[in-house]
């Protein structure tokens, strides 16, 4: 098991940038002229990573005609995660409607035909005895 885990690269751990310093490395590629590759190698960044702070720099500059804008990112990504919630809440309903549906028809069904023959026994219960009454009434 050790020879796997010798095999296995380590992951570098997640790092985290002021935007100070994303702004400085962007301004080497945008103002300077360098590539993003030499700016990345020389301050120790994965290629993509700063590739998009350089786009993400772009669009904001331009006001989103080459891209999304921050703003409009972080809107996005908003409006997907309540899009991602109201289609679960949905998911839900349809699901309480379809599984109740059913059972609920049967037990209305069971519940309309008990309480008919309940108001029926009733009825006959009640006939009775205003029969009896009126048998009572006559024979005084």
């Amino acid at each position: 098991m050790s020879s796997m885990a010798a095999d296995t690269p380590t992951r570098r751990p997640r790092r985290q940038f002021t935007d100070e310093f994303k702004a400085q490395a962007v301004r080497m590629v945008l103002e300077e002229g360098r590539t993003v590759g030499a700016v990345a190698r020389d301050l120790d960044l994965t290629g993509s990573a700063l590739r998009l702070w350089v786009e993400q720099t772009r669009a904001n500059r331009s006001n989103g005609k080459t891209g999304l804008t921050t703003v409009e990112r972080e809107e996005l990504s908003r409006l997907r995660k309540e899009n991602r919630q109201l289609r679960m809440d949905r998911e839900i309903l349809v699901k309480a409607a379809v599984g109740s549906r059913g059972r609920c028809n049967a037990m209305n069904d069971r519940r309309d035909h008990a309480a008919r023959a309940t108001i029926a026994d009733e009825r006959k219960r009640q006939g009775s005895d205003l029969g009896s009454m009126e048998a009572w009434r006559i024979a005084e």
